[in-house]
């Protein structure tokens, strides 16, 4: 840590090996900041505002690196190993190399005081995670296709007693059933 960073109360360095630190960067009160962190500067030029300005209650997680004279708005999370070279909106979550910008749930600055903030040690919660959005909305669209499937098999088997000679017509290898296991895969990935 720089000598020339400038902290507010209550920050606190958990497991705070291999944190850098440096000269002209600002961690507002009651920041969290991991081990392997790195506030760093992109600008040679001293006396220039070269590395980041964290606001309020910001959560820094393990390995993630913050480049550039910017600001990291009050009550943002960057998530781990994350590398974060713009801006990061107050509320707002930031996650992967180069860093996407997640936004708070109602556009706005989250909370940061209030009882009902959830702390989430590494930056980033099921609700929040893209990846785990991405895997619910692709579990969603196989169960409403699984739905589809049978009541074509529906609509084949009524039209099939109706015309005789075209039982036939069906692949013998074809499934009748239901097989997409959709409650153990959204159990796994979380809803």
């Amino acid at each position: 840590i720089h000598p020339g960073a400038k902290l507010g109360e209550r920050v606190f360095f958990d497991h705070a090996m291999g944190v850098v630190v440096g000269e002209t960067a600002e961690i507002g009160d009651g920041c969290t900041i991991y081990q392997g962190v790195t506030l760093g500067g992109t600008s040679l030029y001293k006396g220039a505002k070269r590395h980041p300005t964290l606001g309020r209650d910001v959560v820094v997680s393990a390995g993630a690196k913050v480049l550039g004279g910017f600001l990291v708005g009050d009550g943002a999370k960057i998530g781990s190993n994350a590398v974060v070279i713009k801006p990061v909106p107050a509320g707002a979550t930031a996650v992967g190399i180069p860093a996407r910008i997640i936004p708070s749930k109602n556009g706005a600055s989250a909370d940061v005081t209030g009882s009902e903030r959830k702390f989430s040690a590494y930056g980033i919660t099921l609700e929040d995670d893209p990846l785990s959005q991405a895997m619910r909305g692709l579990i969603d669209s196989a169960k409403g296709q699984e739905h589809q499937i049978a009541l074509i098999w529906e609509a084949i088997e009524k039209l099939s007693s109706r015309a005789p000679g075209t039982g036939d017509c069906v692949p013998g290898d074809a499934a009748r059933e239901e097989c997409f296991e959709a409650e153990k895969l959204t159990q796994l990935v979380g809803r």
